[in-house]
């Protein structure tokens, strides 16, 4: 039940530091159940429609809020976010000067979606109907790869490569980027990391685009709020240092002093840990059986074999020297190690898992801008005293 207070009353009411276990508001999108390990959207299980790489039903669940009906269903969904992937001609005129701008990828993308929404003509979400609202969403989710693909190609001196409608999402996004057709049990791979990547309860962007929904803005500053906050080190920036840290301990045989040293003095260990999740991450247990099959198909390095051995390590050492700590392990150890399986260049990791993301923050700005109350918290000022 959600509870309104009078503007007019002076009363602060202190919350945990970082808003821990604090309701902010009510959603039918999904839910994380951290002591369980579980996740789900609209209440169907992510880990099931992730292990079975459905990414285009768990999109249309997420922003339309049903799986299709039939095949019938699926092909007009497919046919329409499809037609969603295409770049304006003006968009893809401005693309080269951003690409050479020297902004990292994650705020490139962000200038590109909303010279995108420009383009589009699309309005603030406080002038649109449901409707519009829900096509703004599919087109900035949809578009989202080809730009990253885009403006990837054009900063190493390759011509951009059209998306193809009749190619499913992921195989798209994986011949945009590396220019060929992609073995289908990658496209498989990377389906099952962005199927479980879509939405993730109310995280930081996630968050911080419902703030910014609930002030009537486009949809494009919501979700470039939210990318501005992915970008973070601490949110969504972290799968490319879970590589370098894999690459700083180099073989399975340095993994116990490495570990050892780090926990000892009091270091950061990558793709360990989570705000929820007390327990395994579930999507960390998918990924790593993914990652174990590529590397079986022979489609994956030993890079695989040193995550295994590094986690292993990391959890056997953290229950002698810290025991009682639920320090597990999480999504990024192995979303790294399996879409550098991919083929995808280690400064794209992040803008990746935005580009699945984002069909989950389109889908919360739509439901924030419904409630119509701004989010608008209290402070208490701790500075010198007022002359």
């Amino acid at each position: 039940m959600a509870i309104t207070i009078d503007r007019n009353d002076t009363q602060l009411i202190d919350v945990p530091r970082g808003l821990t276990n604090v309701v902010v508001a009510e959603t039918r999108i999904g839910d994380v159940r951290g002591a369980e390990g579980f996740f789900h959207y609209r209440g169907v299980s992510g880990v099931e429609l992730a292990a079975d790489a459905r990414f285009e039903d768990a999109w249309r669940l997420v922003a339309l809020g049903a799986l299709p009906a039939d095949d019938s269903d699926a092909g007009r969904w497919r046919t329409r976010t499809a037609a969603a992937r295409r770049i304006p001609a003006p968009v893809s005129e401005t693309l080269p000067s951003i690409a050479r701008s020297g902004l990292d990828p994650m705020a490139q993308l962000r200038t590109a979606l909303a010279v995108v929404s420009a383009a589009d003509g699309r309005r603030p979400l406080y002038d649109e109907d449901e409707p519009e609202r829900a096509d703004d969403a599919v087109r900035l989710a949809a578009v989202a790869p080809a730009l990253i693909a885009a403006l990837h190609r054009l900063g190493r001196g390759l011509d951009p490569l059209a998306p193809d409608p009749a190619l499913d999402p992921i195989s798209d996004y994986l011949r945009m980027l590396l220019g060929s057709t992609p073995d289908a049990r990658l496209v498989a791979a990377l389906g099952t990391y962005l199927t479980a990547a879509i939405d993730h309860g109310f995280n930081a962007s996630t968050f911080t685009a419902r703030v910014i929904a609930s002030t009537g803005a486009d949809l494009a500053s919501c979700v470039g709020g939210a990318l501005g906050a992915l970008a973070g080190p601490l949110h969504g920036g972290a799968p490319a240092r879970t590589l370098d840290m894999l690459d700083e301990i180099g073989s399975p045989e340095r993994a116990e002093a490495w570990v050892r040293d780090r926990v000892q003095h009091g270091g950061r260990i990558m793709g360990f840990g989570h705000a929820v999740y007390r327990t395994e991450d579930p999507r960390s247990r998918l990924l790593r059986g993914v990652a174990q099959r590529l590397r079986s198909d022979g489609l994956a390095s030993d890079r695989v074999d040193l995550a295994v051995t590094v986690e292993q390590t990391v959890l056997r050492v953290l229950d002698e020297l810290k025991p009682g700590r639920s320090l597990r392990t999480n999504v990024e150890l192995y979303a790294a190690v399996v879409m550098e399986a991919c083929g995808i260049p280690r400064e794209l990791f992040t803008p990746t898992f935005a580009s699945a993301r984002l069909i989950g923050w389109g889908a919360h700005a739509c439901e924030q801008v419904q409630d119509g109350k701004i989010l608008r918290p209290s402070s208490r000022y701790v500075g010198p005293a007022a002359g």
